[in-house]
């Protein structure tokens, strides 16, 4: 009998303790979720294969084990995520080179904290039809941009290093119908489509396209998609453990691209699994940023001299303004 009460004593006394060990271990979890660092990041426009390391490193807990939790939001306008993080509204925001250079110019404390895709992926495209060989056909012609603002730089660069004067062609607001009106023959050449998806846009209509790269033509290289921070208050500890995840991710894409282009569509299945992202998933990961960190000051000040020479923006700021090395 006396055997039997000192046997339940010791269950009753191993059941009570992992229950206290249970309960610690619950405590300490959740303690550690409670002391992660909370974070938003909105993007410069919907879910693309653009941000694949974002979305990867979300997918597979790679914020989370660097202490973050990252909370991704699309915007609604794509002009206002920089100037959300310049007035303190949101941590970080998906912007470009260009944008940013001009931004900084224009007095808004934000900073390169990282880069996402490290070449331009804007091209002058036109449709390889045999009617356009080379960027001299073009005078005379009607060139579609999206948005005004830098295309006597940009497009009357390019021409330039064919001859040919930014007033010899003319240049239509097509809007967001980039695709569209060159298809259509409305314009002969668009300003704006991407390597990575119009080239796939128009060849799932049956269009084949010919692009014309700026960084080939006279535009000094720029890296087409950043991570901006206030430059007031970002937390430099942050935004190193923000880019080791997506370093990983990256690295994960490039060594899994199949089995990283799965997660990827997972994330968002209705939106993101369809040929035209597929397509333009496998052009997108050469372009992905090995080093989300490193910087180059030379390639970011040559650029901002290029913006300056051309008046697109009052200033050339200097890289040590605003791309830290963190």
């Amino acid at each position: 009998m006396k055997n039997w009460l000192t046997q339940q004593k010791l269950t009753k006394f191993a059941f009570a303790l992992g229950l206290a060990i249970t309960t610690i271990a619950s405590t300490a979890a959740s303690a550690a979720d409670t002391a992660k660092k909370e974070m938003t990041l909105m993007l410069d426009w919907f879910v693309n294969p653009n941000h694949g390391p974002i979305v990867i490193a979300q997918e597979r807990g790679l914020f989370s084990d660097q202490g973050l939790t990252i909370k991704i939001q699309e915007p609604a306008d794509p002009s206002v995520p920089a100037k959300l993080v310049a007035a303190g509204k949101i941590d970080m925001a998906i912007s470009y080179q260009t944008s940013l250079t001009t931004d900084v110019a224009a007095g808004l404390p934000l900073i390169r904290s990282a880069t996402l895709i490290a070449t331009p992926l804007n091209t002058l495209m036109t449709l390889d039809n045999g009617k356009i060989k080379t960027l001299a056909d073009l005078k005379g012609k009607k060139i579609g941009i999206a948005i005004a603002g830098n295309e006597e730089a940009t497009i009357g660069t390019m021409l330039q290093s064919e001859g040919v004067a930014f007033d010899d062609v003319q240049i239509i607001n097509v809007g967001w119908a980039l695709s569209s009106s060159l298809a259509s023959g409305k314009v002969d050449a668009i300003w704006g489509g991407l390597r990575n998806f119009e080239t796939n846009q128009l060849a799932l209509e049956g269009y084949q396209a010919k692009a014309f790269f700026p960084e080939e033509h006279g535009v000094p290289s720029y890296d087409e998609l950043v991570v901006v921070a206030n430059k007031n208050s970002y937390d430099a500890d942050a935004l190193k453990k923000f880019n080791t995840a997506i370093e990983l991710a990256t690295q994960y894409i490039v060594n899994h691209p199949d089995q990283a282009w799965k997660e990827f569509v997972a994330y968002a299945p209705d939106t993101l699994n369809n040929e035209l992202n597929r397509r333009a998933w496998q052009d997108t990961l050469p372009r992905f940023a090995l080093r989300p960190a490193a910087i180059d000051p030379v390639r970011y000040d040559n650029f901002a001299q290029f913006m300056f020479k051309h008046k697109i923006i009052s200033h050339a700021p200097k890289a040590q303004d605003y791309v830290p090395s963190l």
